[in-house]
C-alpha cells in the first residue's frame, strides 16, 4: 500500500511536468509561426506618409535568377529591365531604381528604363522625381501608352488634376485594345472629375459601351467602378469584401482599387467625411504598392 501511495504521486508529478511540456511546445511553435510570418519581410523600403514603415518581401527565384543574368552583362538593358520587374514583384522598390539607374548609365537614352524606374519611384512616393522620368520616357518615345499612363498618375498624386486628364487623356489614344480603353478611362474619369471638369468626365465615360468587356480579369475591377460611375451599380454592389488573408495580394489589390474609387467619388461629390473610413481600411493593409493603396494614403494626409 505504501508502495501504491510512493507511484501515484511521482505520476502526478509526472502530468504535471508533461502538461508543462505540452505548453512550452505549444509556445515553441507559436514563436516560430509568428517568425516565420515575420521572416517573410523583407528589407525596409520607406515610411509611408502616415508615418507606417513599409516593407519588401525577401528574394525568390525569380529576383535570383534575374541578378545573376544581369550580373553576367552588366551593360545588358533588357537584363536590367527583368531584374528590376523581378525585385518590383517581391517589392524591392529601392532595389528595382537603382538596377535602373545603374543601366541607365549604359543606356540614357532608354525610354523602357526611364518607364521602369519612374513607375517603381511612384510606388516610393517620390512623385517629382517619377514626374520627370516618365516625362523623359514620353520625349524618347512617344508611342509608349504606358509612359503616358504612368505620368499621368504621377501628376495625378501631387494633386495636379488637370495636368493627370492631359497624360491620360494621351495615353487613352493609344489604346488598342478594350483592356487598355478601361484601365486609362479610369483615370481619365476620375482625374477629370477632381479638376472639375464634369462635362469632359462625362464624355470620356460616354466611351464605355455595353461593348467594352475586359480580359485581364484584375480589370474587371475597373470596370466595375465604371459602370458603378456611370450609375448602373451602387457601392454596396461594387465594393468588395476586405480579405481576411494578409497573404491574399490579388482580393487586397481589388478591395484597394475600388474602396480608392468609391472613397475618390465620395470626395468630388463633397462626402469627406464617409470617404474617410474607406481610405483607412485601405491602408491597415499590406499592398502599399498598390494605385488604391497609394492614393488612399495621399488622401489622408491631405485630410490632415
Amino acid at each position: 500500500m505504501d508502495d501504491v501511495r510512493a507511484v501515484f504521486p511521482q505520476k502526478r508529478v509526472g502530468m504535471v511536468a508533461l502538461s508543462l511540456l505540452f505548453l512550452m511546445l505549444a509556445s515553441s511553435i507559436s514563436i516560430r509561426a509568428q517568425v516565420g510570418v515575420s521572416a517573410e519581410r523583407g528589407a525596409f523600403e520607406i515610411t509611408s506618409g502616415l508615418g507606417r514603415p513599409l516593407y519588401a518581401l525577401p528574394d525568390d527565384a525569380a529576383v535570383t535568377v534575374a541578378r545573376k543574368a544581369s550580373a553576367s552583362d552588366p551593360h545588358n538593358a533588357d537584363l536590367a529591365l527583368k531584374l528590376s520587374k523581378a525585385e518590383a514583384a517581391r517589392r524591392q522598390y529601392k532595389e528595382a531604381v537603382a538596377t535602373c539607374t545603374q543601366a541607365l548609365a549604359a543606356a540614357p537614352n532608354s525610354a523602357d528604363l526611364y518607364l521602369e524606374r519612374g513607375h517603381r519611384e511612384l510606388g516610393l512616393r517620390e512623385f517629382e522625381l517619377a514626374m520627370n522620368d516618365l516625362k523623359r520616357a514620353t520625349e524618347i518615345d512617344p508611342s509608349k501608352l504606358d509612359s503616358f499612363y504612368h505620368l499621368g498618375l504621377a501628376h495625378y498624386f501631387q494633386g495636379e488634376f488637370a495636368e493627370a486628364a492631359d497624360a491620360f487623356q494621351k495615353a487613352r489614344d493609344l489604346a488598342k485594345s478594350d483592356d487598355s480603353l478601361i484601365d486609362c478611362t479610369n483615370w481619365l474619369y476620375v482625374s477629370l472629375r477632381r479638376a472639375g471638369k464634369e462635362k469632359e468626365a462625362a464624355e470620356a465615360l460616354a466611351r464605355i459601351t455595353p461593348a467594352v468587356k475586359n480580359t485581364e480579369p484584375r480589370l474587371y475591377f475597373y470596370l466595375s467602378l465604371l459602370h458603378f460611375y456611370q450609375g448602373k451599380l451602387t457601392p454596396d454592389q461594387v465594393l468588395p469584401p476586405k480579405p481576411a488573408n494578409p497573404n491574399d495580394t490579388e482580393s487586397e489589390l481589388s478591395f484597394d482599387t475600388v474602396s480608392y474609387g468609391v472613397g475618390n467619388w465620395r470626395v468630388y461629390h463633397h462626402e469627406i467625411e464617409s470617404a474617410l473610413p474607406l481610405f483607412k481600411s485601405v491602408v491597415t493593409g499590406e499592398a502599399w504598392n498598390a494605385w488604391g493603396f497609394i492614393g488612399s494614403e495621399v488622401e489622408l494626409v491631405r485630410s490632415r
